[in-house]
């Protein structure tokens, strides 16, 4: 597949406006080169992405969203989250700093404690009293905004097939207290899902077309991608906790363009592409099927001090100085 105008798909033609609003963007800034918050929400205003994450309670990136109409992700830093569980009143500092303070021209749709904590972090067991003493915090937002974390699906000790997802033995006694918390409040479970880094792990078993949605057919577990085999496998592991009704909302995917096996501008062209079409389709997966996935594409920028593998430096959908990495179609 050759290189596909990105935004074309992202933002919608006028007849799939509304699908187009299951998509988002993670606006990082591990980076010493990236433009003025400013600028970055005029990009995002100007491609039509409605739904941006960020990390942290950015000012500069607050007042800059101010009356902007995108729906927010707003994450607490991992270093924090000690403080807020073991006081309430650093909870309502931050929620009043942060949160109260721009509620009247900021729309927040979710506030996120802990990216990727695993069970083994010391940080783990502070995970649920700080999202309970958030919750508590918000007052008369809580039906408005809702808490939540974002997980990473090595928190599975089982994956496949699909319908035998199940959270590994040290996840359970950390997973379903927070589980059980978000189905009482309504909140989704968010989950970073990367079939990339399942791909390049185990490309003997894992085909370029499963990982990138353009394989034909089915496998003989019935499915057409991986990416709807990762999220089934957490739904199945989800269920054996007693939350049936739980979603999932996908907090982080992406692809590479360079830096890594597999990493390119044309196979992370077609993951963008295919994902956005496939979570806005409104088919879902096998496991729940007739719906669209909520979806946060990572990321608006590639971001040049990120720590660890090369990859990770290039999963943006713009370079820093704004150009448009996949010839994205500019629709106005």
């Amino acid at each position: 597949m050759g290189v596909f105008l990105l935004l074309l798909v992202l933002i919608g033609l006028e007849t799939s406006k509304a699908a187009a609003q299951s998509v988002g963007v993670c606006y990082g800034i591990v980076a010493n080169n990236l433009p003025p918050a400013v600028e970055v929400i005029d990009l995002f205003k100007t491609n039509g992405i409605a739904r941006m994450r960020i990390y942290n309670p950015n000012q500069a990136t607050l007042e800059a969203l101010r009356g902007s109409n995108i729906e927010l992700a707003i994450g607490v830093p991992n270093e924090e989250i000690q403080s807020i569980a073991n006081d309430i009143s650093s909870a309502a500092n931050w929620v009043q700093n942060n949160i109260i303070n721009y509620a009247n021209n900021v729309i927040f749709r979710y506030i996120i404690l802990g990216n990727e904590i695993s069970p083994n972090d010391p940080t783990s067991q502070f995970i649920l009293p700080a999202m309970q003493n958030i919750y508590g915090a918000l007052g008369n937002l809580q039906n408005q905004i809702k808490i939540s974390t974002a997980i990473q699906l090595s928190l599975l000790g089982s994956s496949y097939p699909p319908s035998q997802g199940e959270f590994s033995p040290d996840a359970i006694p950390y997973i379903t207290p927070i589980v059980n918390f978000l189905s009482t409040n309504g909140a989704p479970l968010l989950a970073n899902v990367y079939p990339y880094f399942a791909y390049i792990s185990d490309q003997k078993d894992i085909s370029l077309e499963y990982a990138t949605f353009t394989q034909q057919g089915y496998t003989d577990i019935g499915y057409q991608n991986l990416f709807d085999a990762m999220l089934d496998a957490l739904y199945a592991a989800i269920l054996k906790t007693g939350a049936s009704d739980l979603q999932i909302v996908v907090s982080e995917s992406g692809w590479p363009s360079a830096g890594g096996e597999g990493a390119t501008t044309e196979n992370a062209a077609a993951y963008y592409t295919n994902l956005i079409n496939h979570v806005n389709s409104g088919i879902g997966t096998p496991m729940r099927p007739n719906q669209s996935i909520e979806t946060y594409l990572f990321a608006m920028f590639d971001e040049n001090m990120k720590p660890g593998a090369t990859s990770e430096q290039y999963f943006g959908l713009f370079t820093p100085d704004k150009s448009q990495k996949y010839n994205i179609a500019s629709i106005n």
